[in-house]
């Protein structure tokens, strides 16, 4: 069956509010930007690009239920050193859309291979993403590792771990279509992202927005759940070619960071694999400075640590 014009929205009326609210949170965007619609065979993609044409690129993924948008306290940092496009995932919060079934891992996956042909045909590129978007880097470089110079997993969902059965229960809890579902999500995420919570000021206050992101999404959106993230197995890391950095809170609730990084140093000591202080699955919001520092570095743009470590704290 054909998709509806104003797929994945509720209506067109949701699409045009969602369109409007996109334009105002853009403003927050704290570099030059030029956007573009993407047509490929499994269907339109939402790309925010920024820094320099000529900068090496770098592509970002963002987690489950979130956009393109959610990179908009990294991007200044990031920008100055690569040309970066930040995509809104299809079937998912943003801009985007399918044309046809997008269901299994793979189907993913080749999207997101339509997506890098277009964007960077030629020379290989980088890949971050984080939680969902985390897992489908990994799945891109597994199955297309001379695409990439590079790949970063932020607190990948699955990927080297299976998730916690709490986080599990989480999940269930918040799917389950009952009243209160705005409560529901501010205690979810005062567990979640507990590190944020606490520490108050700006990170707080960056949680409020998710949360209140989160129920403009359940009112606008009509949205396929997202395949549940898989595990690579030992063989499949034992074979991971491409250079991996992997960063994970120490208070991750959807897994163990300890264990993870255990397992990574046993079966892939090729990737290079660090716990960040004081963060769970929030380190980008409380940690976020950390977290672009140890990015670039990793990257090879040290010289650039320094100057985003000032930005970070001027705005602060």
């Amino acid at each position: 069956m054909a998709r509806q014009s104003f797929y994945p929205f509720r209506s067109e009326r949701a699409k045009a509010e969602y369109e409007a609210f996109c334009l105002e949170r853009a403003k927050a965007w704290p570099v030059a930007s030029e956007t573009m619609l993407l047509d490929t065979a499994s269907g339109r993609t939402f790309v925010r690009a920024s820094g320099r044409t000529t900068n090496p690129p770098l592509v970002l993924l963002p987690g489950a239920r979130s956009g393109s948008l959610m990179w908009i306290r990294h991007i200044a940092a990031l920008s100055a050193h690569y040309r970066t496009y930040a995509l809104d995932n299809i079937n998912d919060v943003g801009l985007s859309g399918s044309r046809r079934d997008i269901s299994k891992p793979e189907d993913y996956v080749n999207w997101l291979d339509e997506v890098l042909t277009v964007l960077v045909p030629k020379e290989p590129l980088s890949l971050m993403g984080i939680s969902f978007g985390g897992w489908l880097a990994g799945q891109y470089a597994l199955r297309f590792p001379g695409r990439l110079r590079n790949v970063v997993l932020l607190a990948p969902g699955g990927t080297v771990l299976r998730t916690s059965f709490a986080f599990v229960v989480q999940i269930l809890l918040i799917s389950v279509p009952i009243t209160g579902f705005g409560g529901r999500l501010r205690r979810i995420f005062g567990w979640l992202f507990r590190d944020a919570v606490q520490s108050g000021g700006a990170s707080r206050a960056e949680v409020e927005q998710v949360i209140e992101d989160l129920q403009r999404v359940d009112r606008l959106f009509n949205l396929p759940r997202p395949p549940w993230p898989t595990v690579i197995d030992d063989k499949g890391w034992q074979g991971f070619s491409v250079p991996c950095l992997f960063l994970v809170g120490e208070n991750e609730k959807i897994y163990s960071a300890q264990a993870a990084v255990r397992r990574l140093n046993r079966v892939a000591p090729q990737v290079k694999a660090e716990i960040i202080p004081g963060a769970g699955h929030d380190l980008t919001i409380v940690q976020a400075e950390l977290v672009v520092s140890k990015v670039l570095g990793f990257l090879g743009e040290r010289a650039g640590v320094a100057g985003a470590e000032r930005s970070f704290a001027a705005k602060g």
